[in-house]
């Protein structure tokens, strides 16, 4: 019997529920404990999806993922929640009612769909990725909107449903895949799937995606949540050739206008270092345009002005000082001001945050940020505070 055939006996829910809140540090002990009065293997197996339980409350939130189950990589390969429910409102918008999602790994996708109201078909080529999907849609009550099937996407029939969602795997045996056509399926195939869907279509891609290898037919989408890059996603069926970037929380979204470079200008008082999504999607421009402001150097996607204007694409920083690369100056600058927490940006830069704290051994009571950068060319350090 495997892992999650046992965990889903009654002795192996109620073993879970009691090894929920096991630290690392206490499993060796609950181990020896546990094995007094359960099989070995199913202490094995509790312990272990507990301890990916734990892992997963950071994507899924600890209601959902204390009752979920997990595989190692479903834990790293799946949707963050927050992102899966904005794309399935999108989907929601534009008036799909089924999809058929396809590599649905552990379901965390279909979950979200189904929530937004949309019926599922979830197919995985993995029985016991298909499995745990199965399972999860049955642990959080969404089992009447949720069908999984073990299947080869690349033979699924989808004629039947609004739209088709594609999630190919982007991970091998030696790490991430960056070749889109070496994706599983390739992505060549999941355009193609895409473009026979009869209302919509979405195929999450890497954030790093080449712009050149987004169809003409496509729109494409960077997404961050909380300022952290998580994906691309490629949309079928909405504005051909668009580009936009989305941030989450919000949803705030930023679209492409096709403006020109900025121009390069003097830094001025205020940094923006625009979101990662919006870097991603090429839009720094669009940003500029919106602060009146320039680049400090035509390579870098620093952006900076003489006012203080609000935005969600970029965060703001004031510039107190602008020293030639030098870490002797700056060790002597932060000292004079009692800098004690040293925040350390690099873009345009080989020196590493964590080697140049080192050198400058901050220490007092103030914080500051140091940006490791190149203004028109040469390698510089800005310093400055959150505005």
């Amino acid at each position: 019997m495997n892992d999650l055939a046992l965990l889903l006996t009654p002795e192996g829910r109620a073993l879970l529920d009691e090894v929920r809140d096991t630290a690392p540090a206490d499993e060796l002990a609950v181990a020896t404990r546990l094995r007094r009065d359960h099989p070995a293997d199913l202490v094995s197996a509790a312990l272990g999806q507990a301890r990916l339980r734990q892992r997963a409350a950071v994507k899924f939130g600890a209601a959902d993922a204390g009752r979920m189950f997990f595989t190692a990589n479903g834990v790293e390969q799946s949707t963050r929640a927050s992102v899966a429910a904005y794309r399935a409102e999108c989907l929601r918008a534009m008036g799909v009612r089924s999809v058929a999602d396809l590599c649905c790994g552990i379901g965390g996708d279909a979950i979200a769909f189904a929530r937004a109201g949309i019926g599922v078909l979830a197919v995985d080529r993995d029985p016991a990725t298909a499995a745990v999907a199965r399972a999860n849609a049955e642990a959080l009550g969404l089992a009447d909107l949720i069908e999984v099937r073990e299947a080869d996407v690349t033979e699924v029939d989808a004629a039947g449903y609004d739209a088709v969602f594609v999630d190919p795997a982007r991970r091998g045996g030696r790490g991430r895949i960056f070749d889109p056509e070496a994706y599983s399926p390739p992505l060549s195939w999941a355009v193609g799937a895409a473009r026979k869907a009869s209302r919509a279509a979405a195929l999450k891609v890497a954030p790093g995606i080449p712009h050149e290898a987004v169809p003409e037919d496509a729109e494409a989408e960077w997404i961050s949540d909380g300022g952290d890059v998580k994906e691309a996603v490629l949309w079928f069926g909405t504005t051909p050739g668009a580009v936009r970037a989305t941030l989450l929380p919000g949803p705030r979204t930023l679209l492409g206008r096709g403006l020109p470079d900025p121009r390069v200008r003097p830094v001025g008082r205020y940094l923006y270092e625009p979101d990662g999504a919006v870097i991603r999607a090429h839009l720094v421009a669009e940003v500029a345009e919106d602060l009146d402001a320039g680049l400090i150097d035509p390579t870098i996607a620093y952006v900076t002005s003489d006012a203080l204007l609000p935005t969600p694409y970029a965060t703001a920083y004031e510039i107190t000082d602008q020293l030639p690369f030098n870490v002797k100056k700056l060790k002597a600058l932060l000292r004079e001001r009692e800098v004690g927490t040293l925040t350390v940006k690099k873009r345009g830069s080989a020196v590493e945050p964590e080697e140049l704290r080192k050198k400058v051994k901050p220490a007092g009571p103030n914080a500051a940020t140091v940006f490791l950068t190149r203004v028109a060319g040469a390698p510089t350090m800005l310093v400055g505070h959150p505005a």
